[in-house]
């Protein structure tokens, strides 16, 4: 009993010697960490505010009467996605496709790294003589026996892809960069164009909504359940320009506004409410394997915001204002336009724009945001009920519904009359559907200390 004894309180005394807590509750202990502000965007302090339409309700639409809520602190976009950054999700879309393709015909001839043709391009993990146990075990684990055995394989993007046709390796290179034209039937103009249909995006996400109300006890089940996958084909659809507006001649935005330079900081638009949600998705992985080379923390998904969170933004602090810049009035006092939309009718230039502006143009709200109403009007997370403000919480109001196709956008366009760029102003439209006239920003949600705009932060 006192050979126990005394065992016992030697092992005791190696447990504690090789700890520095002292025997004291201290905490798991991580890395240090600091809230970083995204690129570009705006930290937005959660408050409590009014939302809904403080003034008359001109249109008589009824769906937006007036409720005190309270939103979380997040950051948000001070622009709208822009031609230019939504170009560099079109692109590494199209990267990635290509690479995937080289190196699936790579690993099908049996062509490796070395041979100076498409084996240059092989899967990161082909090379098995260095291969880490933990890629062995997935490769013999998921990857072989997966319906899709190049589902989840790791791309080579150390190699430079060739983008001259008179320098492609091999004929099996030729094969590939082929496919991701149209053919030659179909080109004019002495040009070939990549098919835009096969730049897809594929992301998984879960619906949280849904599980959190099941009440099955079987977690592993209730969690595959509800895991979703999207493959989204990614390209705008520049023929917004010409279906939105019918007997009218729009063909040079049809043909320049999305890929030519001299727009690349307009607005993005002719992306669905579903391409929008991908760029999002893309967004959150694309930074979060930079974060993951350099050993950082990852950070939170970027998302769309909510309509609750979309307004809170627009007011800028401005407590039933009817404008960002407060209102009522859409020119200053000495008679300018304070946006980008349809003055008067079929007048689409007085304001001195006839389509879209520049992202950052105009005046900023007090929070640093950007053509909040007018420009483009801006996709939203929530799902579009007239009803909505009667049951909605009064903390954090979303209303997220996956049968409802209808989603809320929100700030008037370049195209509309003033009452749609009214901050409480309700639109929406079809998830799958694109125009001429819809972009969209991103939020992130704050991590950290709590700071909220109707007082000092905790």
């Amino acid at each position: 009993m006192k050979k126990l004894i005394a065992l016992t309180a030697t092992l005791s005394f190696l447990i504690s010697c090789g700890s520095s807590d002292r025997g004291e509750l201290v905490g798991v202990r991580g890395k240090n960490w600091r809230p970083e502000k995204p690129y570009g965007m705006s930290l937005i302090p959660g408050g409590a505010y009014i939302m809904g339409k403080a003034d008359e309700d001109l249109a008589n639409v009824q769906d937006a009467p007036t409720k005190t809520v309270t939103v979380r602190s997040f950051y948000m976009d001070e622009t709208e996605i822009t031609n230019s950054e939504y170009r560099q999700f079109v692109e590494w879309v199209k990267d990635s496709t290509i690479r995937t393709r080289l190196a699936i015909l790579a690993e099908e001839f049996e062509k490796k790294p070395g041979d100076g043709g498409i084996g240059e391009f092989a899967f990161a993990d082909a090379d098995t003589t260095n291969q880490s146990a933990y890629d062995k075990y997935m490769y013999e684990t998921y990857y072989s026996v997966a319906d899709n055995p190049y589902e989840g394989r790791k791309i080579n993007r150390k190699a430079k892809l060739i983008t001259d046709p008179q320098k492609y390796p091999d004929e099996y290179y030729v094969e590939v960069m082929d496919s991701m034209y149209l053919p030659a039937s179909e080109s004019y103009n002495g040009q070939r164009t990549i098919d835009v249909t096969k730049l897809k995006f594929s992301y998984a996400w879960m619906d949280i909504q849904a599980a959190a109300k099941d009440k099955s006890k079987n977690t592993r089940t209730k969690r595959s359940k509800y895991m979703k996958k999207e493959q989204v084909e990614v390209y705008p659809d520049t023929t917004v320009w010409i279906k939105d507006f019918a007997y009218s001649y729009n063909e040079p935005m049809h043909n320049d506004y999305f890929w030519h330079e001299a727009y690349g900081e307009y607005p993005v638009v002719g992306v669905t409410w579903m391409q929008a949600k991908a760029f999002c998705a893309w967004r959150t992985l694309n930074k979060n394997a930079y974060q993951k080379r350099k050993g950082r923390s990852q950070v939170n998904s970027f998302r769309l915001p909510s309509e609750a969170e979309w307004e809170y933004a627009a007011r800028g602090g401005l407590e039933s204002a009817t404008y960002p810049w407060g209102g009522p009035y859409a020119k200053n006092d000495r008679g300018c336009f304070l946006a980008n939309f349809k003055p008067n009718r079929g007048d689409y230039a007085a304001d001195g724009a006839l389509y879209t502006v520049e992202a950052k143009s105009y005046d900023p709200n007090e929070y640093n945001l950007y053509n909040m109403s007018g420009n483009v009007a801006e996709w939203t997370e929530s799902s579009y009920d007239a009803s909505s403000y009667e049951y909605v919480s009064t903390m954090n109001p979303n209303v997220s519904d996956n049968k409802n196709k209808r989603k809320v956008t929100r700030g008037g366009s370049w195209k509309d009359v003033s009452y749609f760029l009214q901050v409480s102003t309700r639109d929406w439209e079809y998830q799958d559907s694109a125009r001429s006239y819809i972009g969209f920003r991103t939020v992130q949600d704050y991590m950290g200390t709590q700071v909220t705009g109707n007082g000092s932060g905790l």
